[in-house]
């Protein structure tokens, strides 16, 4: 484990027990002011609200000893010393760039956390990322979604249609600017801001998107594409039309419009949407949007007013969080399924029987839905519809699936292939760094379960499938994972506790696992790419990917972690645990902000000596989008029942 340095020792007494900071002070003029109650504003003027509040060094410090004990939980650090291949990309010192940063001088609050957040977004895992309210308040959007088709980068053919689904004011901006955006829906794009189309599409997946280790589908999340965003059918700008943190004002496009043989040259302006809390001026803007809240920090689940008391365990989550979904847009109608949705089909899973009468489809578009249990018994309700309709063979979607609650996606695998397969997900680990064996240590003596605590062993199992008390400390002994040339101490290994389920599992499976097939753009993340997986390495499951660029691998998973603490989640464990003035302890947030951590791994069932994360698993098929698919969910099953079941052949790798 790495030592956290004298700096940061010192950095803990600074900031240790401060209170929250008043807002940085103005001078004569608070560009806040002119864009305050606004929702659309030109990405000018947001830009400088944002950088009006100068550089504070109590919250730089308080930040950056917050990071740095953070990162001492992440599972993975030793492994971006140098990423396997092909995940070379996200290789980096986590260490040396926090040194830097804490080098650098700012001249404000924004350039601070825009390095930050490009450090952690460029570590290309969804799970260990920083968000800063402050700077993710707004969303960059561009009239001009782009789309993979073919061989050819393109501005979204359904542009218009997509677009009008905004509230009023974005098209009544571009008017007022006398921008004709509309006339450039499908056209092909030659050249972005001076690079060829592709390589700014590369440059984006490699500096913006992150979240996914794999280059290919992290250029699927710089696109348009289709999802499900709460429990409707849904369109994402995509990461180049749709950034989360504003830097750009335009994007400069050498394009050739629809029925025209001519390029021209187009600066297209972005327009950023306000997502935060409302404000009338600056110091409104830093209280109500950067400005640390009762949320922001982790409470002690000992005391009254917050112990759990539903006597149900804390659920494991594995997701990422996308930003893009704070401005959802509609799917536009045309491109709607026609075909009537099954049973079960009202939350986050839209299930279809195709025209064949022999394909059913599960769209899932999350394992986090708003009801856990109900999440469970719509599965029921389309495969027993399914069934009663003599359906032979399934295609799983999780195009845009971003995870959820791990004990679904364990759920789905074994209800498609029976209780019978035994324990339906992976060996899993904590890092055992000093301060996390002493929450457990501290839990176990004060006699704590999962009510209250992640930590504690009750929501785990021995190897053996054996359910673990919540005396049992797993820490005791440690192993050690050599990675990089590096000892890093770990837990014994251990299986996660999901069952009983709240529905009846059959002991076989629920199809011919020969006739299931996974199709979708490999942004699949968490838990979604923890099923994926299973269902792959145990079952050998048709996986096809789609889009990407020509000629590029797009791998069928995005971020498999195993577990994710948010920021609050990590400090309720070491408050509950008795442990907030420990020299090791990460201090409160000053700032209303999430460095989220993956705290869990898990280990491939194929290899056990690998993370599912860092195992590169190509899918069989891949096809590239057409018109006919890139935004058409029915079109894309009809397609892939075709390719993957019928007289058709699909090409692989």
């Amino acid at each position: 484990m790495p030592t956290p340095s004298l700096f940061f020792s010192g950095l803990l007494a600074l900031s240790a027990g401060l209170p929250s900071l008043a807002a940085p002070s103005y001078g004569s003029t608070d560009p806040c002011a002119k864009i305050g109650g606004q929702t659309f504003v030109a990405p000018a003027d947001a830009i400088a609200c944002q950088k009006s509040f100068p550089l504070n060094e109590t919250i730089k410090a308080n930040v950056l000893n917050n990071i740095a004990r953070v990162f001492d939980f992440f599972t993975f650090e030793d492994y971006y010393l140098h990423s396997p291949y092909p995940f070379q990309e996200s290789t980096t010192n986590i260490r040396r760039d926090i040194a830097r940063i804490n080098a650098t001088k700012y001249a404000t609050d924004y350039d601070l956390n825009k390095d930050i957040y490009d450090f952690t977004t460029e570590l290309n895992d969804g799970h260990t990322r920083w968000f800063p309210d402050c700077y993710n308040s707004y969303q960059n959007l561009l009239p001009t979604p782009v789309v993979i088709l073919g061989n050819e980068v393109v501005v979204a053919p359904d542009a218009v249609e997509f677009l009008s689904l905004m509230p009023p004011e974005f098209a009544q901006y571009y008017a007022n600017i006398g921008f004709n955006w509309q006339r450039l829906a499908g056209a092909r794009i030659l050249r972005i801001d001076g690079l060829p189309a592709f390589s700014y599409v590369d440059k984006i997946a490699s500096t913006v998107s992150g979240n996914y280790l794999d280059h290919g589908v992290r250029v699927n999340s710089v696109v348009s594409s289709y999802r499900i965003s709460g429990t409707s059918f849904s369109q994402r700008f995509g990461d180049l039309a749709g950034p989360s943190f504003l830097t750009q004002t335009h994007l400069t496009f050498e394009l050739i419009p629809v029925n025209s043989t001519r390029p021209e040259t187009v600066n297209v302006p972005y327009l950023a949407n306000f997502v935060g809390n409302p404000f009338t001026d600056g110091p409104s803007y830093w209280a109500n949007n950067c400005a640390a809240k009762n949320t922001t920090n982790g409470v002690d689940h000992r005391s009254a007013s917050h112990t759990k008391r539903d006597g149900k365990p804390l659920r494991p989550m594995a997701k990422i969080i996308d930003l893009a979904p704070k401005t959802a847009v509609g799917l536009p109608g045309p491109f709607l399924p026609t075909l009537s949705p099954v049973n079960g089909s009202e939350g986050v899973i839209k299930s279809f029987i195709l025209p064949d009468n022999k394909t059913g489809v599960m769209f899932v578009g999350s394992f986090e839905p708003d009801d856990y249990v109900g999440f469970q018994t719509d599965t029921v309700a389309a495969i027993s519809q399914f069934q009663a309709a003599n359906v032979t063979h399934l295609i799983i979607d999780l195009t845009n699936n971003g995870g959820g609650y791990v004990c679904l996606g364990l759920f789905l695998h074994q209800y498609l292939a029976g209780m019978g397969i035994g324990y339906a997900g992976f060996q899993s680990t904590n890092r055992a760094n000093p301060l996390a064996k002493k929450i457990l240590a501290s839990d176990i003596a004060q006699g704590l379960n999962d009510q209250v605590s992640y930590y504690t062993a009750d929501d785990f199992a021995f190897l053996n499938n054996t359910e673990m008390p919540a005396s049992y400390n797993y820490f005791e002994p440690s192993s050690s994972e050599f990675v990089n040339g590096k000892s890093d101490p770990t837990s014994q290994r251990f299986y996660d506790v999901c069952t009983p389920y709240n529905v009846p599992v059959p002991d076989g499976p629920a199809f011919d696992l020969k006739n299931v097939a996974i199709v979708g753009n490999g942004n699949c993340a968490s838990t979604c790419a923890l099923f994926s997986t299973l269902m792959y390495e145990r079952h050998g499951t048709k996986m096809a990917m789609f889009g990407g660029k020509p000629g590029e691998h797009v791998e069928f998973k995005g971020m498999a972690g195993n577990q994710v603490l948010e920021w609050a989640d990590l400090d309720s464990e070491i408050k509950t645990a008795g442990l907030k003035d420990d020299p090791l302890a990460p201090p409160d947030l000053l700032v209303s902000s999430n460095m989220r951590v993956n705290w869990r791994t898990a280990w491939s069932w194929l290899d056990e000596t690998k993370p599912i994360a860092f195992k590169s698993e190509l899918p069989q098929y891949h096809f590239p989008y057409t018109i006919d698919t890139y935004n058409n969910p029915q079109n894309l099953w009809t397609f892939a029942a075709k390719e993957l079941f019928g007289a058709g052949h699909g090409y692989g790798y």
